[in-house]
């Protein structure tokens, strides 16, 4: 009896070492609205298993045009920082703060000018600093040309700051673009991390299209030749440019697209990638995984892409109108994404976003998390 329970101590010490020690990171992003009262708590810190990820990035604040911060729009309050903190230092975890998301640029661009980004910087550290975060997630999006050189230039002395203060802070980025830009100064950051979501939509020459399928299984567009998005050309991108691999993540996307009617596929409307239409779609993005499940799932309109690697919804009811294409990442998906960072060497994965995963309607309500928890054990 002694025996069998020294072993089973053995094994579960190395399943929680081989999560703790992992081969790869696993960034959580976690919505301060989601945590909070914006919506109705959906996602509290002690439902979320921290075994599953390394890092969890609380999102976000914003900036300001004159280099101070905003937190409280999107949920980031006393109170919610002091949950999430305490929970991921409880479990070994870094909890790192975000600034930024869409449409940011702007407030970017204006407080990073060299009149106002020493104040940014210091108002950065400041709030990292009172709250006990670990570190800071930099969200500039979009990264147009013209502000290149000044967001590297930002980058730089954030870093040089940051290890003025404390060298153990962390400092990574979420981005979609300018690859050229993160090959030059990927030195001071610990991770670079490609948002590869939000591929599709219904615009002029295109067809039905994953939202974030991992190759483009072959497919090219009718209108022009050209090949589909998808997150093996994009990591190409950043690799030919010189990003190393191990600086690199890839995204898991905890939300999907849903697209509705239109007319003239071979269904009538649309319900399944790569097919044109006389008359477009609608495009319903960024569906919480758990609303798909609520709302669209059944066993029967299941699909699996093999040559996309990508899962997804084929509703074909009579007529158009109703018709549906929903494109998401479901468990198999994400445990591609994993296997996928591991064959090609990159540094890890990022979730986006740990609350719209949570499905406490179904049997496992971080099932998608839990899928990701099991292939990163599977090493």
């Amino acid at each position: 009896m002694i025996f069998r329970l020294l072993a089973l101590l053995s094994l579960l010490a190395t399943s929680a070492a081989s999560v703790t020690a992992s081969d790869i990171w696993v960034t959580a992003y976690y919505a301060g609205w989601m945590q909070g009262n914006q919506w109705s708590f959906h996602l509290r810190p002690e439902n979320i298993d921290f075994e599953a990820v390394t890092h969890i990035v609380h999102f976000s604040l914003g900036p300001k045009a004159d280099g101070t911060v905003d937190g409280e729009g999107n949920g980031i309050t006393p109170e919610s920082s002091a949950e999430i903190v305490k929970a991921g230092h409880k479990a070994g975890k870094k909890v790192l703060i975000c600034i930024g998301g869409w449409n940011s640029e702007r407030g970017f661009a204006s407080a990073t000018r060299r009149e106002t980004r020493e104040h940014f910087i210091m108002n950065l550290l400041s709030f990292v600093q009172s709250r006990g975060y670990d570190g800071i997630d930099i969200d500039w999006e979009p990264v147009s040309r013209d502000y290149t050189d000044q967001y590297g230039a930002f980058l730089r002395d954030l870093r040089k700051a940051m290890q003025a203060v404390n060298p153990g802070l962390l400092l990574t980025v979420a981005c979609n673009s300018a690859p050229e830009l993160f090959a030059k100064v990927h030195p001071v950051l610990d991770q670079i991390n490609i948002m590869t979501y939000d591929y599709a939509g219904a615009w002029p020459g295109w067809f039905t299209w994953h939202n974030a399928a991992i190759y483009d299984g072959g497919a090219r567009f009718p209108s022009n030749g050209a090949a589909p998005p998808a997150i093996h050309t994009h990591v190409r991108e950043f690799l030919d440019a010189g990003v190393p691999a191990k600086k690199l993540g890839i995204g898991i996307d905890f939300y999907g697209y849903v697209w509705n009617s239109g007319n003239g596929t071979p269904t009538g409307g649309v319900t399944a990638p790569r097919q044109t239409w006389n008359s477009a779609p609608w495009v319903k993005d960024n569906v919480p995984y758990y609303q798909i499940m609520e709302s669209f799932f059944d066993p029967g309109f299941y699909r699996w892409d093999s040559s996309a690697q990508a899962a997804y919804l084929a509703i074909d009811k009579p007529g158009s109108a109703d018709d549906k294409f929903v494109s998401y990442d479901d468990a198999t998906s994400c445990r591609r994404k994993v296997a996928y960072a591991r064959e090609q060497g990159l540094g890890g994965v990022i979730i986006w976003e740990l609350g719209g995963g949570w499905a406490p309607k179904t049997d496992k309500p971080d099932g998608l998390l839990q899928a990701v928890k099991e292939e990163l054990l599977a090493r």
